[in-house]
C-alpha cells in the first residue's frame, strides 16, 4: 500500500484532506459538554398534598408510590423525600445508558396504578413526571433597578411570562420558580363566620357555585328549522376577575332580607399563591428561576437556547426590571475546554520542537508534524461517529494521543533518513525500501498500544463511561496515525526529503553539533551504566523486587477517590435554623451572609442570590439557600481568591452566627451526580425501629464522625424534628355532637392548610383562588376555638367541644432510601489530609459501630466511586495481559513479551511518585495515566528489545545484542519520551478553569514517563538477557526484513 502512494503524493494528500475536511465538519456539528453523560439517567416523580405533614405525606402518597415502583427496566435505586410543606418527591435513578424516554414510560405507566389510591386532593393538584437531573443546571434572577416592582410583582411577573416559555425550550427538564404567581386569597375571619353561622365549606361552596365559567349553548345550533336566519354563541356566567367581584359574591340571605357577602366575613386581595419561598439578590428583592437539565441534552446548548430566548422576553420587560444569571454552570465547561484547547496548542508546538532538536532537518521535522492535523480532525470524526462529544475527556485523550500519533511518522522518517545516509538512495528509493522494512513494526506497535486501551471501553458505570471516551479516543488517533504513516508520510518523504549524500554524518558545528557532542558522551557513560547492570546480573533484580515492593505499598498509600475537585467558580451556601425558627430569623441570617460575601470577600464574589424557605435540604421558614457568584478565574489569583479559599474564610465566619448552622461548599466535579462535594451516605432503618431509633443513631453517627479532624462539614443532608401541635379529635363525642368527621377535616384543612377553590382570570391567564385564615387567627393553639362546624341540627359547634391540642415532636422532612426509611449524611474530607477514599472508610468504621438494624448505603457521587473502586485491579491486568498477548503473537514467544512486560511497574512507580508528591488521588484520571504509562512504557522496552532479539539472532552473544540495542535504540526513545513529557506539561501547569482534572491526569503521566524512561533504559537490557537465558532463546527466530548488522528500526523509533 506505501508504494501505491510513494508513487502518487497526490492521491496521498487527497485522501489526507478528505480526513480534515471530515473533522472539520464534525467540530461544527459535535456538541460541546463538560463531560459525557457520566451521570446516570433519573426520573422524579413529584406530588403536592397541601396542608399534610411530613408524615401523612409519607404514609399516603409517598410509599403508595413507592410500591407501584416494580418490574421498572434496569432501576439502579430509588429515593424520595416528603416534606410538610405538602411536597413529595420519589426519584428514580436507572442504570448507565437505559434510554431516559422509555424508562419514564415505564415510571408514567407504574404511577397509572398508584394515583386511584391516592387522597383525592392530591389528584386534584396533579403528578407530575420528569426525567430532568437533580441539580440545577442555572439560575435566573429577576430585579427592579428602580425599585418599582416588589418581589411579589417580579414572581408574578416571571410565573406567568417567562416560566412557561422556558420550559418550553429544548433540553430543560423542569423549572423552579422561587417565589410565586399571584392567586385570589380568601382570608377568612372566624369570628364573622361564626356571628353568621357560617363555615369555611359553606364559602368555598358558594365561591365554586358563583365563580364559574358556564358552557350556554349557541342560538340557532344545529339540528335547526329550515327557517332560521342567525347562529350566535351564548355567553352567560364568567370567572370572576377583580378582588371587587369577589366580595360582592353572595354567601346568604338571612330571615330578615339582609345579604351576606363574601367581604362581610373575610378579606379578599390579590396575594401570592404561596408564601413558602421568597428570593433577594445582592440584598435587594428578586425573583428566581431556577432551571434544571432534561435527561441527555447538552447543557451548553440548552443554556445557550435560554439566553436567546431570556432576550427574546426581555424586550417586554416592564420598565426598570432586569435579569442576572446568579448561578451558571456553563462558562467553567466553556472556559476549560478553551484551556485544554489552548494545552492542545501548546503541546503540537512543544513536541514540534522536540522533534526538531533531534532530527534537526527542518524538512524532517515538518512531516510527522503534518500528520498531527491530519489524526487530530480525522479522530473528531470517529468521534462524531460514535456519538461522542467534545468534553474535558476526549480533549485529555487528544493531548495524550499527540505524543503517541507523531511517533509513527517519526518512525518513517527517521528510517528513510537513514538509509539515504547510509547507502546514498534518493529519497523516493529510500522511501521504498524504508517502508518494506517497518511496516510490519508499525501495525504491530499499534496493536500494542490499543491493546492497552482497548480493555477500558468494555466496563460498566459512570467510571466505565468515561475510560471509554479515552478508550475510543486514543485508539482512534493511533489506527489514523498508522494510516498516515503508511499513506501520507512515505508520501512526503518521497517528495520533500533532500538526497543525502552516503556516509553523511550528523551535524559537528552549531549549537546541534554541541548537542550531538553531548548526546554522544552521555550515550558512552550510558552504555558502561547498562553494562554494568547487565553484567551483575540478579544482584539488581533484587533493586527491581524493591521497585515491585514501593510501588505495592504506594498503591496501599495512596488516597482513593473518584474526579478531582474543581473550582467552578460557584459556592452553595446551605442556612439552617433550630427546629420552629420563623421566616423572620430565618431572614436575618440570611442578611449576613449576604453581608459577608458581598462586603467582606468583595475582591472574590460579584453575586450572591438568596433563598429563604428553600434548600436542598428541605424547605421551611427555618431554611435558607445562597448561590454565590464567585469573580472570573484570571480575577482571582491566588489561593485566598479559590473556591476553596473563599469556602474556608466564610466556614470561620459562619461559626461565629449563634442562632444558625451555616455550610458554604463548592458543586461536585460531576454536579448530575449531588449538590455538594464529599460524601454521601443514606443511613437506613432496616429493621423497622422507628423514625426515633434512626434519630438516635443518626446522632451518634455524627457525634463519632465529629471527633475525627481529618473529616469536615459534617451534617445531615435534612431537618431536625421540630414541634408539632397534635390535633386529637374525639369520634365519640363528635357524633354525639351530630358533627360529621368529614366535616371537620374539610373545614379544619381549609382553614388552617389553605385550600384551592377554583381559577380566576388575572391579565388574560387563569389563576387559583385560595381559601385560608387570616394570619392573625392562626397563630396560636388557643385560635383553633374560634373556628365552628355546623352540625345536623343546623347548630354551630365550636371545635373545643370534640377536640383538644396536644404538643408533640415530628420531622418536617421524611426521607426513604429504596423503599426504605432513611436519612442523608453528607460531609466531605480535610483538604490536604484525606481523601474522598479515605473518608468513605472512616464513615464505614464508624457506621459499623450502630445499633443492629441500621444499615446504610452510598448514594450520588459517593456510589460512583465505590463502584469504580473496585475495577481498577482488573483493569490494570486485563490492559498488561492484552499487551502481552499481543506481544506474543507479534514474536511468535512467550518469553520476549516477559521482557517488556517487567517494565511496567518501573512506570508505574513515576506516576505513584507524582500523584504522592502532589498530593493527588487514585482517581479516575489517574488510572487513565497508568493505563497511558503501561502503554508508553511497553513501548519504549518494545524499542530495545526487537533489535536486541534480531542482534541475537543474528549472531551475537546476549550482552553485546543487548548493549548494542540500548546504544542504537537511546536518542530515539529519549526522543520520543521527551516529546510526550512536553506536549504533556501544559497540562501541569495549567491554571483556571479545569485545572484539578489536567493537574491529576498529567502529573501522573509525567511521573510515568520519566521513571518509566530513566529506569526502563538501564533495566531492560537486562530483562532481555535474563528473560533470554532463562527460556532458552536461541529457539526464537528472527522476524526484522534486515541483515543483523543493520535491523530497521520496529516501531517508535
Amino acid at each position: 500500500m506505501a508504494r501505491f502512494f510513494i508513487d502518487r503524493p497526490v492521491f496521498a494528500w487527497v485522501l489526507a484532506i478528505l480526513v480534515m475536511l471530515a473533522g472539520i465538519l464534525s467540530i461544527l456539528t459535535l456538541p460541546i459538554a463538560q463531560y459525557p453523560d457520566i451521570a446516570p439517567p433519573a426520573v422524579a416523580i413529584t406530588a403536592t398534598y397541601p396542608g399534610a405533614s411530613a408524615k401523612t405525606l409519607e404514609d399516603t402518597v409517598t410509599q403508595i408510590i413507592e410500591q407501584k415502583m416494580k418490574g421498572l427496566d434496569r432501576l439502579s435505586y430509588m429515593s424520595s423525600t416528603s416534606e410538610s410543606s405538602g411536597s413529595a418527591t420519589i426519584t428514580l435513578t436507572f442504570e448507565n445508558g437505559t434510554n431516559p424516554d422509555t424508562a419514564q414510560v415505564q415510571v408514567q405507566n407504574k404511577l397509572a396504578l398508584a394515583t386511584p389510591l391516592l387522597p383525592q386532593e392530591v389528584q386534584n393538584q396533579g403528578l407530575t413526571v420528569t426525567k430532568s437531573a437533580t441539580n440545577f443546571l442555572n439560575v435566573l434572577a429577576f430585579t427592579s433597578e428602580d425599585g418599582s416592582m416588589s418581589g411579589s410583582d417580579l414572581s408574578d411577573y416571571v410565573a406567568a411570562n417567562v416560566q412557561d416559555a422556558i420550559s418550553r425550550v429544548e433540553g430543560v427538564g423542569d423549572t423552579t420558580l422561587f417565589g410565586s404567581q399571584y392567586a385570589m386569597r380568601i382570608w377568612l375571619n372566624p369570628d364573622q363566620l361564626a356571628n353568621f353561622s357560617l363555615t369555611p365549606t359553606d364559602v368555598k361552596t358558594a365561591i365554586q357555585a358563583q365563580n364559574v365559567q358556564v358552557s350556554a349553548g349557541q342560538l340557532g345550533a344545529l339540528p335547526a328549522t329550515s327557517n332560521q336566519q342567525i347562529n350566535a354563541t351564548i355567553t352567560s356566567q364568567t370567572r370572576l376577575r377583580t378582588a371587587k367581584e369577589f366580595e360582592d359574591i353572595l354567601l346568604r340571605t338571612q330571615t330578615d332580607g339582609s345579604q351576606v357577602r363574601l367581604r362581610d366575613v373575610a378579606r379578599i386581595e390579590l396575594g401570592s399563591e404561596s408564601y413558602t419561598s421568597a428570593g433577594r439578590y445582592n440584598a435587594k428583592p428578586a425573583a428566581g428561576l431556577a432551571i434544571k437539565l432534561a435527561a441527555g441534552a447538552n447543557a451548553l446548548d440548552t443554556v445557550k437556547a435560554i439566553d436567546a430566548r431570556v432576550a427574546e422576553l426581555e424586550q417586554f420587560f416592564p420598565p426598570g426590571m432586569a435579569v442576572q444569571k446568579p448561578y451558571d454552570t456553563t462558562p467553567f465547561v466553556r472556559i476549560s475546554i478553551e484551556e485544554v484547547v489552548r494545552t492542545l496548542v501548546e503541546a503540537v508546538a512543544l513536541v514540534f520542537l522536540v522533534m526538531y532538536l533531534f532530527l534537526q532537518n527542518f524538512r524532517a521535522t515538518l512531516i510527522p508534524t503534518i500528520a498531527v492535523p491530519v489524526v487530530l480532525l480525522g479522530t473528531f470524526g470517529v468521534l462524531a461517529t460514535f456519538g461522542f462529544t467534545i468534553n474535558t475527556l476526549t480533549m485529555f485523550a487528544m493531548v495524550l494521543a499527540i505524543g503517541l500519533l507523531v511517533d509513527d511518522a517519526i518512525v518513517v522518517v527517521e528510517n528513510v533518513e537513514r538509509i539515504m545516509a547510509q547507502e546514498g538512495l534518493s529519497p523516493k528509493e529510500a522511501t521504498r525500501k524504508s517502508m518494506g522494512q517497518i511496516t510490519g513494526a508499525l501495525v504491530g506497535v499499534a496493536l500494542v498500544l490499543a491493546a492497552v486501551f482497548v480493555p477500558m471501553a468494555f466496563f460498566s458505570g459512570s467510571s466505565g463511561v468515561i475510560y471509554r471516551q479515552f478508550s475510543i479516543t486514543i485508539v482512534s488517533a493511533m489506527t489514523l496515525s498508522v494510516l498516515v504513516a503508511l499513506v501520507l508520510t512515505p508520501a512526503l518523504c518521497a517528495t520533500l526529503l533532500k538526497p543525502i549524500e552516503q556516509g553523511h554524518g550528523a551535524a559537528t558545528t552549531g549549537f546541534f553539533g554541541w548537542f550531538n557532542r553531548s548526546f554522544d558522551r552521555g550515550n558512552l557513560g550510558y552504555q558502561g551504566i547498562v553494562r554494568h547492570i547487565v553484567g551483575k546480573g540478579w544482584r539488581y533484580m533484587l533493586v527491581y523486587a524493591v521497585v515491585l515492593g514501593a510501588v505495592v505499598f504506594g498503591f496501599m498509600k495512596l488516597p482513593v477517590g473518584f474526579l478531582p475537585d474543581e473550582d467552578q467558580g460557584t459556592l452553595f451556601v446551605l442556612v439552617q435554623l433550630p427546629p420552629g425558627a420563623t421566616g423572620a430569623r430565618t431572614d436575618e441570617v440570611i442578611h449576613q451572609v449576604e453581608q459577608h460575601f458581598l462586603v467582606d470577600q468583595k475582591d472574590a464574589v460579584s453575586g450572591v442570590f438568596t433563598v429563604s424557605g428553600f434548600s436542598f435540604a428541605g424547605s421551611g421558614q427555618n431554611t435558607g439557600l445562597a448561590f454565590v457568584k464567585l469573580r472570573p478565574w484570571d480575577e482571582r489569583k491566588g489561593d485566598a481568591l479559590s473556591v476553596s479559599g473563599v469556602s474556608s474564610k466564610a466556614m470561620a465566619y459562619f461559626s461565629t452566627l449563634r442562632d444558625a448552622r451555616v455550610f458554604a461548599f463548592a458543586p461536585p466535579a460531576v454536579a448530575e451526580l449531588g449538590n455538594a462535594t464529599g460524601f454521601d451516605l443514606m443511613l437506613q432503618d432496616r429493621a423497622n425501629l422507628g423514625h426515633a431509633a434512626l434519630m438516635s443513631a443518626r446522632n451518634q453517627l455524627l457525634a463519632e464522625l465529629a471527633k475525627d479532624k481529618r473529616l469536615v462539614a459534617v451534617r445531615p443532608n435534612g431537618q431536625e424534628d421540630a414541634p408539632e401541635l397534635q390535633l386529637e379529635i374525639d369520634p365519640d363525642k363528635a357524633q354525639a355532637l351530630g358533627v360529621s368527621i368529614a366535616d371537620i377535616n374539610d373545614n379544619f384543612s381549609a382553614a388552617w392548610g389553605s385550600s384551592y377553590v377554583n381559577d380566576f382570570i388575572d391579565k388574560g391567564r387563569v389563576k387559583k383562588v385560595m381559601l385560608q385564615a387570616d394570619a392573625t387567627y392562626r397563630m396560636l393553639p388557643d385560635d383553633i376555638n374560634r373556628w365552628y362546624i355546623r352540625n345536623s341540627d343546623s347548630g354551630m359547634v365550636p371545635f373545643s367541644a370534640f377536640s383538644k391540642a396536644v404538643w408533640a415532636s415530628g420531622s418536617p422532612r421524611l426521607e426513604r432510601y429504596n423503599g426504605v426509611p432513611s436519612v442523608e449524611i453528607l460531609g466531605m474530607a480535610m483538604p490536604g489530609a484525606a481523601s474522598s477514599g479515605e473518608a468513605l472508610a472512616i464513615v464505614q468504621d464508624a457506621v459499623a459501630k450502630l445499633p443492629t438494624g441500621i444499615g446504610y448505603e452510598w448514594t450520588g457521587l459517593s456510589r460512583q466511586e465505590k463502584a469504580s473502586t473496585g475495577q481498577t485491579g482488573l483493569l490494570y491486568s486485563l490492559s498488561i495481559l492484552f499487551v502481552f498477548l499481543c506481544l506474543a503473537a507479534l514474536y511468535e514467544s512467550w518469553a520476549i513479551p516477559l521482557s517488556v512486560v517487567l517494565v511496567v511497574p518501573l512506570g508505574v512507580l513515576g506516576a505513584l511518585v507524582g500523584a504522592i508528591l502532589t498530593w493527588k488521588m487514585n482517581d479516575v484520571y489517574f488510572q487513565v495515566g497508568i493505563l497511558t504509562t503501561i502503554g508508553l512504557a511497553s513501548k519504549n522496552a518494545i524499542l530495545i528489545v526487537e533489535f536486541a532479539k534480531d542482534l541475537y539472532a543474528g549472531g551475537q552473544s546476549l550482552e553485546d545484542s543487548a548493549l548494542e540495542a540500548a546504544r542504537m535504540r537511546l536518542r530515539p526513545v529519549l526522543m520520543t519520551s521527551l516529546a510526550f513529557i512536553l506536549g504533556v506539561l501544559p497540562m501541569v501547569l495549567g491554571s483556571g478553569a479545569g485545572a484539578g482534572a489536567q493537574h491529576a491526569l498529567g502529573s501522573a503521566v509525567i511521573g510515568g514517563m520519566l521513571s518509566g524512561t530513566l529506569l526502563a533504559i538501564v533495566f531492560v537490557p537486562l530483562f532481555f538477557v535474563l528473560v533470554m537465558r532463562l527460556f532458552n532463546p536461541k529457539t526464537v527466530a528472527p522476524t526484522s526484513t534486515q541483515s543483523p548488522a543493520q535491523p530497521a528500526p520496529a516501531q517508535g523509533l
